[in-house]
């Protein structure tokens, strides 16, 4: 048994697992920097700490303790649990910055939607692995879609219009790798729009409608909506080639800055790091996302093939939103940054798809 384990962490893309813990770290490093000028005791730091741990507990294990091929077999049982899971929040979850999005199990609180994010990726997977040759066919596709609206829909209830960003992004990125037809991608698109009306309409709250008018506009309210996005640019711009020096950001450290432990931290190490620290920031998720485009080429079955896919669109999705809130290019959405923003069920469920990826790894061959 022993040998067996040892012969498989062997197989371990090492370079995938070296950058997510490098990007883990350089999280790290700027929760520290925070905790200098905001907590005396560093709690976020120590409680990140801890889920890092948990999170390279769950890699070392989870990869070689099941066959992810499993996970095709209970992908019903999982969509219903996961729709009860969403459910449940809307009922008994708590509302933390106006979304009810954590459901507590004493103490240990959690967000379902990051359970579902990678939910939704093993859903995919089997949907197109069975289902894939036939997308060019528009009812197969609407088939997908009406399954993956039942969960998008209980998120956007909450409201958390970054987590219903990213499960739209999953199916969509999937789907359109798949090989649907232009003209169907042209009536997706419709009806998105239409979908984008009737939220606006009917489900976004007023304060997300702000969100998104101060978007078009940061300085029409800079001290409200607008205040969270100035103060972003204003570090990054601050950065400049070195930046400012770690416990140097003044957006940072005299709490300029919200939300710099989550939305905006990119913005934290762009203004004590600079250029050179983004770019090495840049330079890891590119070493992550070119060992999962070496396991996808690696793949001999579709639905191996989709869980790499689905994978690679989650992380590419959230890196490219909070990445773009804090540049000021998007809308505020509330998104954290892969690996490296605060935030235990995130970076637990992003390690988890990290030792799916080993898993894969590890019996492809």
């Amino acid at each position: 048994m022993l040998q067996r384990t040892l012969a498989a962490y062997r197989k371990f893309d090492w370079l995938l697992l070296g950058a997510a813990v490098l990007l883990t770290a350089l999280g790290l490093l700027a929760l520290y920097s925070i905790g200098l000028g905001v907590e005396t005791d560093f709690a976020s730091f120590r409680r990140q700490l801890f889920f890092f741990a948990l999170g390279l507990l769950v890699v070392f294990i989870g990869a070689v303790s099941f066959h992810y091929r499993w996970l095709s077999f209970i992908t019903v049982p999982l969509y219903v649990g996961m729709t009860l899971l969403l459910a449940a929040t809307l009922l008994f979850g708590q509302t933390i910055r106006g979304t009810k999005g954590w459901l507590y199990l004493g103490p240990v609180g959690f967000q379902p939607v990051e359970v579902a994010k990678v939910v939704l990726i093993v859903l995919m997977a089997k949907f197109l692995a069975t289902h894939g040759r036939y997308t060019k066919d528009i009812r197969v596709v609407i088939q997908s879609a009406v399954t993956v609206a039942v969960m998008l829909l209980l998120v956007v209830l909450q409201p958390d219009l970054g987590g219903s960003v990213i499960l739209a992004s999953i199916w969509f990125g999937t789907v359109l790798i798949s090989g649907i037809r232009a003209r169907h991608l042209l009536t997706m698109l419709v009806v998105a729009a239409v979908f984008l009306v009737g939220a606006w309409s009917f489900l976004l709250r007023p304060y997300q409608k702000e969100r998104i008018m101060t978007f078009m506009d940061p300085t029409s309210d800079p001290f409200g909506q607008g205040y969270n996005v100035t103060q972003s640019v204003i570090a990054i711009g601050a950065g400049q080639l070195t930046g400012r020096g770690i416990a140097s950001g003044s957006q940072s450290q005299l709490r300029f800055l919200p939300e710099a432990r989550t939305d905006f931290i990119f913005s934290v190490i762009a203004e004590e790091l600079g250029f050179v620290g983004v770019a090495i920031l840049l330079g890891l998720f590119a070493m992550l996302f070119q060992r999962l485009y070496v396991l996808a080429r690696s793949c001999r079955d579709d639905f191996t093939l989709f869980l790499v896919i689905g994978t690679a669109v989650l992380f590419a999705s959230e890196v490219f939103v909070n990445i773009g809130v804090a540049s000021g290019i998007l809308p505020v959405t509330g998104l954290a940054l892969p690996f490296v923003s605060y935030g235990g069920s995130s970076l637990v469920m992003h390690f988890a798809l990290i030792a799916l990826m080993q898993n894969i790894a590890i019996r492809r061959s």
